[in-house]
């Protein structure tokens, strides 16, 4: 009869190889959806964000070199500002409708960890929300409303 500590030890280690397999299974094409509505709801953020769509992009997913406004510029007007973030995003939706389906399967180091290209898309939109939560705490701290939270 086995120890019921020695068990317990291979029920959690099978789940949690289950859970890593299950992780790393192939993300369905569909998903890719889900992934462009992320990316068009963070366009409408901010530019720090928007300037990391690009440069993840590229260097990480190995897209052609981005070609983007001169943010000296660009950050001068609203219309400039707004003129950057679409380049950035556009980039950014143009990629990934054109990402092939093996390529997303793909596994790339992302700052550290290795993980499938098509998750990488996943950090990007994470990396926006952190970001505007990093505003809404400064426009709280000052007084002022936050900007609208907004869902697809």
């Amino acid at each position: 009869m086995a120890n019921p500590r020695t068990a317990v030890a291979g029920t959690v280690l099978t789940l949690a190889a289950c859970a890593v397999a299950t992780a790393r299974a192939q993300m369905p094409d569909s998903y890719r959806r889900v992934q462009l509505a992320m990316l068009e709801t963070d366009r409408r953020k901010i530019a720090h964000a928007a300037g990391s769509v690009p440069e993840i992009a590229s260097y990480i997913l190995l897209g052609p070199r981005p070609a983007l406004p001169d943010t000296a510029t660009s950050y001068a007007t609203r219309a400039g500002l707004r003129a950057y973030i679409n380049a950035a995003y556009d980039y950014g939706a143009n990629l990934l409708r054109t990402q092939p389906a093996a390529d997303r399967e793909a596994s790339v180091r992302f700052f550290g960890p290795t993980i499938p290209k098509w998750q990488v898309w996943d950090e990007i939109h994470q990396h926006t929300i952190w970001t505007l939560g990093q505003v809404v705490a400064n426009f709280r701290a000052h007084g002022n409303p936050p900007p609208e939270f907004l869902f697809f």
